[in-house]
């Protein structure tokens, strides 16, 4: 999860939706959830770095979606199973048809064969993944644990989702299946995604983005015997420099980023491939498609400029270049916003005034996009705590604060689900 500057436009929070958290803070019940999770903070840590362990790159999350679902037997939750894409499902009983879901991702970014060294040093965990998103399957998975050890009433059922692929490549499939699956597209009422640590945001605006794999192919040949051949590593130099040059807007906020750049086989061969990926975010669908077909433009002109040099600086007699370029889609994460009068978004307010908690409005991109751009009431926020280092070897993740981050989101899904009614 990667946000933006929080939002100044936000209204104040209904006192009716207020007084209800107030309320439901002050029940027995709740206090008595509040004690339970305080003596929970062993149990917590040892699930996040069990989870760690197990790779979960994009597309081979099965070995990390079979750990979590006998956790959820374990902790007590009905209906317990794994769908076709590899999301895992477990739901908590209520009243009525509608459910308020509780999601965390379980993927990580780290390619299988990445050393997973999980290691704890007191408050503080350390490991690829223990923060992103070991914290939020932690909470899930302690407030998972808490419906079954401490009575709370509420009405709407729960519905706990381990779900896949919402880092890189995975582009939300794991989000996007569910809500085209019959049984959950029209029963979620409310979904609370958790994504990482923290307790300082609630990302109610989903950031678009849209990656493209760059693929340009030329015949190739020796440095030397074949100076003058197309080179498609200088194409894509070339194309680079055009597209980078491209002046984008602070607001809406627009942003560019090439992550990973391949090809060639050796110093002194021309190569018969280059490849990059390119990533591109934007608050506004119309500044993504501006990008998209600027970087387009770049690579045509790249491939004109890089051939007509070719040709010129050949000592052979001139031939067909043979260059070809192929710009292929690999992501394409949908923006989206939460209205201002949302339930939902009073709720986690409400929320956080109850428990004096500064947390700011934000646009990230999240799990939350796939539903945000249904229409639909969805926020993402942090399972407590504090982390930093994410998507390299050095992540970690501190505990301390955790016990806030719980309490925030145990309040939230009761007040959706109509705690007591």
């Amino acid at each position: 999860m990667s946000p933006n500057p929080p939002r100044a436009d936000m209204p104040e929070v209904s006192p009716a939706v207020q007084e209800d958290v107030a309320r439901l803070a002050a029940t027995p019940e709740v206090r008595s959830a509040y004690n339970w999770l305080r003596t929970k903070e062993p149990q917590l840590a040892q699930w996040q770095m069990e989870m760690a362990r197990i790779p979960a790159p994009p597309f081979g999350e099965s070995a990390r979606g079979a750990w979590l679902a006998e956790r959820f037997r374990e902790v007590g939750l009905d209906d317990v199973r794994i769908d076709d894409v590899g999301n895992v499902f477990g739901v908590h009983p209520g009243f009525g048809q509608r459910y308020v879901a509780l999601s965390a991702h379980i993927d990580t970014v780290f390619p299988a064969s990445t050393p997973l060294n999980i290691r704890q040093q007191g408050s503080r965990l350390y490991g690829p993944g223990v923060s992103d998103n070991g914290a939020g399957v932690a909470a899930m998975l302690g407030i998972a644990a808490l419906l079954r050890a401490v009575r709370l009433r509420h009405s709407l059922p729960f519905v706990f989702i381990g779900n896949v692929g919402e880092e890189g490549e995975g582009d939300l499939r794991g989000m996007r299946h569910i809500y085209s699956t019959p049984r959950w597209k029209d029963s979620i009422a409310y979904s609370v995604v958790l994504d990482g640590a923290g307790a300082d945001t609630i990302v109610a605006e989903a950031l678009g983005s849209r990656r493209f794999e760059v693929i340009v192919r030329g015949p190739g040949g020796h440095s030397w015997s074949d100076f003058g051949a197309p080179n498609p590593i200088v194409i894509l130099a070339r194309a680079i420099d055009t597209f980078t040059s491209i002046p984008v807007p602070a607001s809406p906020k627009t942003t560019f980023n090439i992550g990973v750049i391949r090809g060639g086989t050796s110093v002194n061969s021309i190569p018969e491939s280059a490849s990059m990926k390119v990533d591109i975010r934007s608050t506004s669908m119309a500044e993504m498609e501006r990008l998209e077909q600027t970087l387009r433009l770049a690579l045509n002109r790249a491939v004109e400029d890089e051939t007509l040099g070719a040709e010129m600086r050949s000592h052979v007699q001139r031939r067909p270049s043979g260059v070809s370029c192929e710009v292929v889609a690999i992501g394409n994460r949908p923006a989206g916003e939460l209205a201002v009068g949302a339930r939902i978004l009073h709720v986690i307010r409400a929320v956080d005034a109850q428990l004096n908690n500064a947390a700011q409005v934000q646009r990230a991109s999240t799990d939350a996009n796939i539903p945000l751009s249904l229409g639909l009431e969805a926020i993402a926020i942090g399972g407590g705590g504090s982390g930093g280092g994410a998507h390299t070897l050095q992540e970690w993740f501190d505990s301390n604060g955790r016990e806030l981050g719980l309490k925030r989101i145990l309040l939230t899904m009761l007040a959706l689900a109509g705690a007591g009614e």
